[in-house]
């Protein structure tokens, strides 16, 4: 007998362990990291599918936009009705929204009233459905005294797939929840309920914006938490949305900014992208549903689904005599006597067990406790898998926005909300655990959402209102800036009166017209070496320059720069030209050149008047030159006093050069049509070639003028001074140098300039003075987005009202930013990114306002120097006495050349107001270095 008891015993050991059956069973519904990795990138690549326009039609995830721009940010205010729609029962409530200081501080009070859906309207006229919601929605304001007069906003959650265009517009696609009311398919439903309250009368309704459940549940976690922008979904049904880039939103139209894009992830595998994971189970649980072949990943995942899948697993393992020593009762063949809440009590952690007996037993089985065990783990290893295929759709969204912010690490919050997650006692932990474990280099915080779908619904319509008045406001801002056809029209009018009044000296000027002594243009005839000498800020340089003559765009050219210290910046003016010959004397030796005899051209990129093509008298230093002894000299005298002392070589300093007329004559050499230079760069000017007999005041000053011919103006030539070229005309015209920059001093300007402008122009050097080159030029844009900013902030419409220290330093802003941040490629997260540098933090929204702010500030620049360059081209046909004028202007300046849109604005405006003039724009190449040689050797060849 005892024998009998120690056999018994053994196999009692040996006996198997009842959940090492299930997980043979189902192998194929437990799934390791690899295969969640592989699941998550082909979750990655559908979302890239539903974003194109190429591939959306095509694509199972439809990625819809939602419209929704923005998170709250906590100070969102408002009172609002709101409506939500999507079972059997459906809700009112009055939502009020209480702004706060800051994140956390505000706050949501709710009242509602739940209405019954009567069947027969699930299943009547749409319109019948709507009317019924429209009296319900009245019923509801005179309940709580809401004033009927006055105009509510309304936000209405309507949880059924509509495809939306717009914030208060949806189409809806197709019905689900065993709604089935005909005649809203493909029809707006947000305008079936607007035309309903119509119906019903007596009610001032906007019903400002339609909303997702989904996108709800973000929203209300994002009242508490700035970093939720995320929002799951996993009950009945399982959705999931999060924040896009908005570039890649292809359905809508925009680059900038975030939109809310509404996964509608249920239908991955919906285009087979997960048969080699779904199992038979799966296959029976879709065949039976009343959609085959639809929202394949949901019926994995979702409440709906999960109870009838364990039914299932347990049904065929009975047919095994594998449980219940293979017994089937006609309870367990039947659909849906399992439902999910069954399996949330199957897994509780105390009384699962007891759970899973008393479920059996109410399916008319007799469970063994081994039997128990086994139904528990089934119904452990189906919900844990769906958890699992969560996280793997999960961390596809959170990859995704890592990599759209090119991220290293995340830190964000996904706001959840449905039964399954709120009520299966396990599911939380395990999601969480997942995601973490796949995407360990993201901090991933869940939170659980408070009455998500109503709430939410009026925080998208709380932030649609704060985001439109915050529009407005930046609109109404910045719109002084905005200058419109009239206003650039009397811009080229002042411009032109200035031009004139330059040249006739009539009073004191603003736009002094400064004489070149430059007679003309080259003509390709041009040969020989030329040393050109370059200063015209904290750098000097040396260039030598080889012309062979009749090859037109063949020049070359060596060059060296050389550092001028702050010491002799600021020294003797005997120090600072000393330090230049040293410089030249240098290149020559680099050259090899230092017994060359050559001719040289000077660009002096200072205020300087001549009275001849090699004297220029400085006016006064700019740029942090302060060298002593030079205002009111000749710099030209003062260099050869310089190479003169060193007594090591000579050079023959033909021309003292403007870097403007450089730059003209630069591009003439490759464009004889050339005849106008521009600057558009840290400070702002134009050239061009003018009629000599229009220069009153050089005649007046100078009575006859040294021409660079040698022949005193006025007087023939007789054919012995020089032999004249085939072909060569008549000298009439001089390049005037018109120092535009000061138009305006005289307040010709002030009706365009803004209180932006007059806090720049106050805070400048040299307050009053240079008015249009304080509107149009690099040195002062990035000055003028900082007083719009810093403003914009004060005001509480950027950086939540935060003003720091960096924001209030003139000069911080350079408007190199203005540049980088209006490029086209670049992406908002790289303009915060040049914030941040400046020590402001922006959202989203203030990066885009930020954009305006330098686009509008940009434009306006480039539209003025764009209405000045009309007035010269205009000048320069009516001269000429020509009904059409073709011509070229040479451009040099980083303004001109990196911003992404100046140049293409400027040369609109000025063709625009200019219309009888065919203006091309060529901008310069070595303009300032390479123009001053032409000069040179123009001179040196129309010397006698």
């Amino acid at each position: 007998m005892l024998a009998v008891h120690l056999i018994s015993f053994f196999f009692s050991k040996l006996k198997e362990d009842p959940t090492k059956k299930v997980d043979r069973f189902l192998y194929a519904m437990r799934l390791h990291d690899d295969q969640l990795s592989d699941i998550s990138a082909r979750f990655q690549a559908e979302m890239k599918k539903g974003l194109s326009a190429e591939s959306n039609a095509a694509a199972a995830v439809k990625m819809l936009p939602t419209h929704v721009r923005s998170t709250p940010d906590g100070s969102e205010k408002g009172q609002f009705l709101a409506l939500d729609i999507g079972g059997s029962k459906f809700k009112v409530l009055q939502v009020k929204v209480r702004e706060g200081i800051g994140i956390r501080k505000g706050g949501v009070e709710m009242e509602e009233k739940t209405y019954p859906m009567p069947k027969e309207l699930l299943i009547g006229k749409g319109s019948e459905l709507f009317d019924h919601v429209s009296e319900s929605l009245k019923d509801f304001m005179q309940e709580k005294s809401i004033s009927m007069e006055k105009k509510h906003p309304l936000a209405f959650t309507f949880s059924f797939p509509c495809e939306q265009t717009t914030l208060d517009q949806g189409m809806l696609l197709s019905w689900s929840k065993n709604y089935r009311a005909r005649g809203l398919q493909g029809k707006d439903v947000v305008q079936a309920l607007r035309e309903a309250i119509d119906r019903t009368g007596g009610m001032d309704i906007d019903v400002s914006a339609m909303v997702n459940d989904t996108v709800a549940t973000m929203m209300t976690c994002g009242f508490d938490d700035r970093y939720c922008e995320v929002g799951l979904i996993i009950g009945t049904g399982t959705n999931a949305c999060y924040m896009e880039e908005l570039r890649h939103v292809d359905l809508v139209e925009g680059d900038e900014g975030r939109m809310c894009v509404n996964t509608e992830w249920g239908a991955f595998g919906d285009d087979g992208a997960l048969n080699d994971y779904i199992t038979q189970f799966d296959r029976d649980v879709d065949a039976a549903s009343v959609n085959p072949g639809k929202q394949i990943f949901e019926k994995m995942v979702s409440g709906m689904y999960l109870g009838e899948l364990v039914r299932l697993v347990v049904l065929k393992m009975a047919k095994r005599g594998l449980l219940f020593d293979g017994s089937v009762s006609n309870a367990l063949r039947t659909k849906g006597r399992i439902t999910t809440a069954d399996v949330a009590a199957m897994e509780q952690y105390k009384n699962g067990l007891n759970n899973t007996r008393d479920i059996l037993m109410a399916l008319d089985l007799n469970p063994s406790h081994d039997d128990c065990i086994a139904v528990q783990h089934v119904s452990t290893i189906v919900s844990f898998r769906s958890s699992n295929l969560v996280a793997a759709g999960l961390a596809a969204i959170l990859t995704r926005i890592k990599q759209n912010r090119n991220l290293r690490s995340l830190r964000i919050t996904v706001g959840v909300d449905g039964t399954v997650y709120k009520t299966h006692p396990q599911y939380p932990k395990r999601l969480h655990k997942v995601v973490r474990r796949l995407l360990p280099e993201c901090h991933v915080r869940f939170v659980l959402s408070d009455s998500g779908s109503s709430k939410g619904a009026a925080l998208v319509t709380a932030v649609a209102q704060r985001l439109a008045s915050l529009k407005r406001q930046v609109v109404e801002t910045l719109s002084p800036f905005r200058l419109n056809q009239a206003q650039l029209q009397l811009v080229k009018a002042r411009m032109r009166e200035g031009l004139e009044a330059g040249l006739k000296m009539k009073g004191s000027s603003t736009v002094k017209m400064l004489p070149s002594f430059v007679y003309h243009t080259p003509d390709g005839t041009e040969h020989g070496k030329y040393l050109a000498l370059d200063l015209g800020g904290t750098n000097f340089r040396a260039l030598l320059v080889k012309f062979k003559k009749g090859l037109q765009q063949n020049a070359r050219l060596y060059h060296k720069i050389y550092t001028i210290p702050l010491e002799t910046m600021q020294g003797t003016g005997e120090e600072l030209f000393d330090h230049i010959a040293q410089c030249v004397s240098d290149f020559l030796d680099y050259m090899g050149m230092k017994n060359a005899h050559l001719p040289a051209g000077f660009t002096f990129s200072f205020p300087c008047e001549q009275t001849a093509i090699d004297t220029g008298t400085l006016v006064t230093w700019t740029k942090g030159f302060k060298a002593t002894d030079c205002e009111g000299h000749d710099v030209v005298s003062m260099l050869r006093e310089a190479i003169k002392r060193r007594n090591e070589y000579n050079l023959d300093i033909v021309a003292v050069v403007n870097d403007t007329v450089g730059t003209m004559m630069s591009c003439a050499y490759e464009d004889p049509r050339c005849e106008v230079g521009l600057i558009a760069g840290t400070g702002t000017n134009v050239c061009y070639m003018e009629e000599l007999k229009n220069i009153q005041k050089t005649k007046e000053n100078t009575g006859t003028m040294k021409r660079d011919d040698g022949i005193p103006e006025g007087e023939q030539d007789d054919g012995t001074e020089r032999e004249k070229k085939e072909g060569d005309a008549e000298i009439s015209k001089m390049c005037i140098n018109t120092e535009w920059g000061g138009l305006g001093d005289d307040g010709s300007l002030d009706d365009i300039a803004t209180p932006y402008d007059k806090e720049v122009d106050q805070n400048s050097i040299n307050p009053g003075k240079q008015r249009f080159e304080k509107l149009t030029s690099g040195m002062y844009l990035g000055e003028i987005v900082r007083q719009v900013v810093l403003d914009l902030t004060r005001g509480g419409l950027l950086f939540r009202g935060h003003v720091t220290e960096p924001l209030k330093t003139p000069g911080i802003f350079q408007t190199k930013f203005l540049s980088q941040i209006e490029s086209d490629r670049l992406a908002l997260l790289q303009v915060r990114s040049i914030l941040q540098q400046l020590g402001l933090d922006s959202t989203c929204h203030d990066s885009i306002i930020v954009k305006e702010v330098c686009k509008a500030v940009s434009h306006r620049a480039a539209q003025l120097c764009g209405a000045g360059m009309a007035a010269v081209v205009d000048k320069i046909r009516e001269n000429r006495g020509l009904d059409h004028l073709k011509i070229t202007v040479g451009v040099d300046g980083a303004l001109y050349k990196l911003h992404p849109h100046f140049s293409q604005v400027l040369q609109k405006t000025a063709r625009g107001l200019a219309p009888q003039c065919d203006v091309t724009f060529m901008p310069s190449e070595e303009g300032s270095g390479k123009g001053a040689a032409l000069i040179t050797a123009v001179a040196k060849q129309n010397q006698p």
